[in-house]
């Protein structure tokens, strides 16, 4: 591969040749006049006055990716962030091939040798390139530092020959080019050297050669959830739309659920199921006792034994399957702090024991239902009290949690009895009936 200079040094050998072929052709006695060739933008270029000439301009105006090479060596490393190739910087460059004649006839006849010459030599060979390139022998030593630099660019050694390409412009793109040059027109033909291929030089990380393979055959049998349910314990009924609460255990009823070695991923937490709990289409697995209440997801994985000695791999995933866990109270609610306002209205802070543990990062709200045991519905007093109060943002830099113990605090609260509920990321508790179904606990006095 080439390196940066290879750009530079397309340029200089397709001048060369140009040169090249205005000396064998002899065209200062064609034109009767001295000939020169450029590689100038255009706007430099002398067109009036005593230092006009006639020449030939060679002017690079777009470089563009070369879409053939664009993706090769990628991608160029490896997880650990660690270079394993270099990618070659593949590119097109487009040229304008302008001839500038001082007297009449003399542009055309400039700009047919000039065409003749790139259609002839559509490739540039390795030779020609390494000629053009050469270093300057000591008779010309006073040469520039830029053009003795490009001898060092390796265009004659990257993978692929330099190709050139006639490309045809119509009149509004030819209008938009030489506005933008600001300079004036003059009879000119677009060509395309592709490709140019620069590469980084620096090293590279290889890997050892693979001294055995192994192929495994499996048949394609994806795990597929179909619904979740609970069950309280081993031994308990299955029930559907049973609610699911910490200690209780996660029914995964679906299809193809029993692979070679099953895990169950729910949430952050892999869990191995007892083989004896795993069927085609059913796996029961305790719930992690750490598992926060709230929307979590369950999956089945099915891992396969490769290698020698067999180490597990990930194999077939089934569908992610949402499910919720919903948080207890799980001792009496102390109310504390409390006051009475003007209005006979109650403001506290109530500290709720909650199971599992709820996360600082968590959004709680408390919920209360004036309770009344002897109305059924109430009509005496109107309708039963209700409130709904958000636990507060901690402040920076308090502990984070989990904690088992909530407290938020409550205002412009009727007294009364009150079911308590609470809401953890939209789980919400549970609340006890009595024998008649009404719902009567939790609850909590507030006066």
């Amino acid at each position: 591969m080439s390196n940066a200079l290879a750009i530079a040094s397309v340029t200089a050998v397709l001048k060369d040749l140009l040169n090249n072929g205005v000396i064998d052709h002899d065209l200062p006695s064609v034109v009767g006049s001295d000939v020169a060739v450029t590689a100038l933008p255009p706007d430099r270029i002398e067109v009036e006055g005593p230092s006009a000439q006639s020449q030939l301009n060679l002017f690079l105006y777009q470089v563009t990716p070369n879409q053939g090479w664009r993706n090769n060596g990628l991608p160029s490393r490896d997880s650990r962030g660690q270079r394993t190739a270099n990618p070659p910087l593949a590119l097109n460059l487009h040229y304008l091939l302008t001839a500038y004649g001082v007297n009449e006839f003399h542009s055309e006849i400039l700009l047919g040798y000039g065409m003749q010459l790139l259609h002839e030599n559509g490739v540039l060979t390795r030779d020609a390139v390494r000629t053009a390139l050469a270093p300057p022998t000591p008779v010309g030593a006073g040469l520039p530092a830029e053009l003795s630099a490009l001898s060092t660019s390796q265009l004659a050694e990257q993978v692929e020959l330099i190709k050139l390409t006639l490309e045809q412009m119509n009149t509004e793109e030819i209008s938009k080019l030489w506005t933008a040059f600001q300079a004036k027109y003059r009879p000119s033909a677009a060509y395309q050297a592709s490709v140019v291929l620069i590469e980084n030089d620096q090293p590279t990380r290889s890997s050892l050669p693979v001294q055995a393979r192994n192929l495994y055959v499996r048949t394609f049998r994806q795990p597929v959830i179909g619904e979740i349910r609970s069950q309280a314990g081993p031994g308990d009924p299955v029930v559907a739309g049973q609610p699911i609460l910490p200690g209780y255990r996660l029914v995964i009823l679906g299809s193809q659920l029993r692979g070679d070695d099953t895990l169950v991923r729910v949430g952050a937490f892999e869990i191995v199921p007892d083989d004896a709990e795993v069927s085609s289409s059913q796996i029961i697995v305790p719930l992690p006792p750490d598992l926060p209440a709230g929307v979590h997801g369950a999956q089945v994985l099915h891992r396969i034994f490769m290698g020698a000695p067999p180490e597990p791999h990930l194999g077939m995933e089934s569908n992610v399957c949402p499910f919720v866990l919903r948080p207890e109270i799980t001792a009496p609610v102390s109310i504390i702090d409390s006051s009475t306002a003007a209005d006979g209205t109650i403001s506290a802070t109530v500290e709720i024991s909650v199971n599992p543990a709820v996360e600082d990062s968590r959004r709680v709200v408390l919920l209360l239902n004036e309770f009344r045991p002897d109305e059924s519905p109430p009509v005496s007093s109107g309708l039963p009290h209700s409130y709904r109060f958000a636990r507060p943002a901690e402040a920076p830099g308090s502990p984070s949690g989990p904690f088992a113990t909530i407290t938020i605090p409550i205002a412009g609260v009727e007294p009364g009895d009150y079911l308590i509920r609470i809401q953890v990321d939209g789980a919400e508790s549970l609340l006890e009936t009595n024998a008649d179904g009404r719902f009567n606990a939790p609850q909590v006095a507030i006066s």
